[in-house]
């Protein structure tokens, strides 16, 4: 199952199972224990969380992003971005096989939140 959660929401050791924070920064003062892995390639460029657009064109660019084949992610160059379908297809495997909760710095009830386009797209065939 996947799940969405805010990094700073109660943690459930049985429901959220893997916690992956999918943010581009970490954050300062996160302690390392409110989240198992972080992976900064799924999270939106700086690019796009400081541009002024609709949410329409958020969620189309932030797609675009996690789709680009590129070696190195052009936006961000000390991030590597190997094969990000691969990663993709990855937590969509471990989401199948056991619990998958996506972490974000937004606030818990934040309808416009990447993390929820992250799920919607690991729901579908990538």
């Amino acid at each position: 199952m996947i799940r969405t959660k805010s990094v700073y929401s109660p943690i459930d050791r049985e429901k959220d199972g893997l916690r992956v924070l999918v943010t581009r920064f970490r954050g300062r003062g996160m302690p390392i224990t409110r989240y198992h892995v972080w992976m900064a390639n799924l999270g939106p460029s700086e690019q796009l969380l400081r541009g002024n657009q609709t949410w329409q064109d958020f969620r189309r660019k932030y797609r675009a992003e996690l789709m680009e084949d590129e070696t190195i992610d052009k936006r961000n160059r000390t991030i590597k971005n190997h094969g990000q379908k691969f990663t993709l297809r990855l937590l969509q495997k471990l989401g199948r096989s056991g619990n998958l909760t996506l972490l974000c710095h937004c606030p818990e009830d934040e309808p416009h939140c990447h993390r929820h386009l992250l799920r919607q797209l690991l729901l579908s065939k990538i």
